[in-house]
């Protein structure tokens, strides 16, 4: 019976019927569901491991040993993994190995807009990349028969309208699958002398998969009636290009977009007057045209800036293009804020306060840069605030702090630590412990004591280990208690030494935290001055020239009434 899944459940589904029974992952949106869904399955063990680069060590080990095995991230995530996965094109694979990349067009959650098909091109790693749920779980098995009789990694590149958008699947039975394991150390051991003799393996497996693309089912061509022009497309773009033009005209739609088919795209070439290549971000598979030496139409009518839609395929393809719901009045904008008691609140009001320069990590608290907070000076990637900050300070540019999660710190941010108690920088870190991977959607990391399916684990300590990696100077502070962020903040900053705070409270949505009962407004004692709106707390408003408490919000946590210096925001009296 066929039912309704998101892309990212689509692929977990692939992946279980698949055989697949290792899976390790790094939480990034709009990646994350894929391990929390595959997690579900008994037969696949599933994990969240520190950073994606791990995790896909560890997924090549398991493939090695002879079981398929996945690593799913988001694009930048990539990034981090790139290290091994350049060499692992090399050593190819022992079972079938995929790795799962979630792009976001439109940077609905990312720093950046990165196009990961140049990872497969530069890595020569053949990528597949589905269109709807029912190819996901499709192209995620092929994957694996892929990889095996290849003997690669394999690429499976999600986006974010595919990964969460929900489409028809038709389940089918697991099928195991296990090899053994046999040590060969010319293939898996890549010293010079060995890769050499592995680098013309990998351009005769790239031949071999091209002429693998020229016929494969998932590279088709739907033909139409009106060959004035041709579209070669591939993913939620072809969903679009279908939507706009119906089967007017030939569609070239491509599962694989690494090695691309060079046969298929000239024959489609000559069969139309105009050639029209229809994708989001960079124009890869126009660049692959043009060096076949076809004129193409491409980037100068589909922007390289934003995800794609239904109208502006058809502005770039010459339909007309629908006219819009209009609504009379403007909206009102809704920047993004922390939420109602984030713990993170209090800890950036002192930072704003005190007028600190402060670099900033990727994560929920990356909100603090926002006003009326406004306490971060810089956001670049995954662990940069730390090394960034050792490069400010020893650069002259002052004292300064570092803004880190407990799940980024982990990720990358203990290496930055080690460089500051190495090199003697003389800077605070402060770590903001909220007991979870807040942003991608409550994973567990190895600060929170439970691993991905919720069972008690090994929690890192984080006093501990910063102060094994030589920092001396490591204290914790309750981020709801002004009086004490103030006084830490400026007795670390006035250390002659590298120094760590953690600013530890769970975070406000978590299910086993407990509110008190929303603070009280004492209207006669409220002047108005809007002390208590600095923290830009969405539970406070101003009504009739006084605050106001929104009780659907509010979580009892008393930092604005830390703030009023007339009194007139009180707590709660419990029952």
């Amino acid at each position: 019976m066929k039912t309704l899944m998101l892309g990212n459940e689509a692929v977990a589904r692939g992946l279980y019927e698949a055989g697949c029974s290792f899976v390790s992952s790094y939480p990034g949106t709009p990646s994350t569901e894929i391990t929390e869904a595959v997690a579900k399955y008994p037969e696949v063990y599933a994990e969240w491991a520190p950073n994606e680069k791990v995790a896909l060590e560890s997924a090549f080990g398991a493939s090695l040993a002879g079981s398929r095995a996945f690593c799913g991230m988001k694009h930048v995530g990539l990034n981090v993994a790139a290290d091994p996965l350049f060499t692992m094109s090399y050593t190819g694979v022992n079972a079938g190995l995929i790795i799962g990349v979630a792009d976001d067009a439109g940077m609905h959650s990312s720093q950046n807009e990165q196009d990961s098909r140049h990872y497969a091109k530069a890595a020569k790693i053949p990528m597949l990349e589905p269109s709807d749920s029912a190819e996901a779980l499709e192209l995620t098995k092929l994957a694996y028969e892929l990889s095996e009789r290849f003997d690669t990694p394999v690429l499976l590149k999600m986006c974010t309208r595919v990964a969460h958008s929900q489409s028809l699947v038709q389940p089918g039975p697991r099928t195991e699958a296990r090899k053994s394991y046999e040590k060969n150390a010319a293939k898996y051991i890549m010293m010079p002398g060995n890769a050499k003799r592995r680098h013309p393996v990998v351009e005769q497996r790239t031949a071999d998969l091209i002429a693998w693309a020229e016929d494969v089912s998932i590279n088709r061509l739907e033909d139409g009636p009106d060959h004035s022009m041709g579209i070669i497309t591939s993913s939620t773009s072809y969903q679009y290009v279908k939507e706009v033009c119906g089967d007017l005209y030939p569609v070239l739609k491509l599962g694989m977009v690494w090695p691309l088919p060079e046969k298929k795209i000239r024959d489609l070439a000559a069969s139309v007057d105009r050639l029209v290549v229809v994708e989001e971000l960079d124009g890869f598979i126009e660049e692959h045209c043009r060096n076949l030496g076809l004129s193409v139409t491409g980037k100068e009518k589909f922007s390289c800036i934003d995800e794609l839609s239904q109208n502006k395929v058809a502005a770039g393809l010459g339909k007309p293009v629908p006219e819009g719901v209009k609504f009379s009045e403007p909206i009102p904008a809704r920047p993004p804020v922390m939420c109602a008691g984030c713990p993170h609140r209090g800890l950036f009001y002192t930072l704003a306060k005190n007028k600190v320069t402060a670099l900033g990590d990727i994560g929920c608290y990356t909100l603090g840069a926002v006003p009326p907070l406004g306490a971060l000076d810089s956001t670049l990637c995954m662990g940069a605030s730390v090394s960034g900050l050792h490069g400010f300070t020893k650069a002259g540019g002052g004292k300064a702090v570092a803004v880190i999660g407990d799940s980024t710190f982990i990720h990358s941010g203990i290496t930055g630590l080690v460089n500051m108690a190495y090199n003697e920088s003389n800077a605070t870190v402060i770590i903001v412990d909220n007991s979870i991977t807040g942003m991608t959607g409550h994973q567990q990391n190895p600060t929170t004591g439970f691993n991905l399916k919720g069972d008690p684990c090994t929690k890192i300590d984080l006093e501990t280990l910063c102060r094994a990696v030589g920092i001396r100077r490591v204290r914790v502070v309750d981020p709801y208690d002004l009086a004490q962020c103030d006084q830490a903040l400026k007795e670390e900053m006035a250390a002659d030494e590298p120094s760590v705070i953690i600013s530890r409270r769970p975070c406000a949505l978590l299910k086993y935290v407990k509110h008190k009962k929303p603070v009280v407004i004492d209207k006669e004692k409220c002047v108005g001055c809007k002390m208590c709106m600095r923290v830009g707390c969405p539970a406070i408003s101003m009504s009739a020239g006084k605050a106001a408490i929104d009780n659907t919000l509010c979580t009892g946590c008393g930092v604005c009434g830390q703030l009023c210096h007339q009194g007139a925001i009180r707590p709660a009296k419990e029952d």
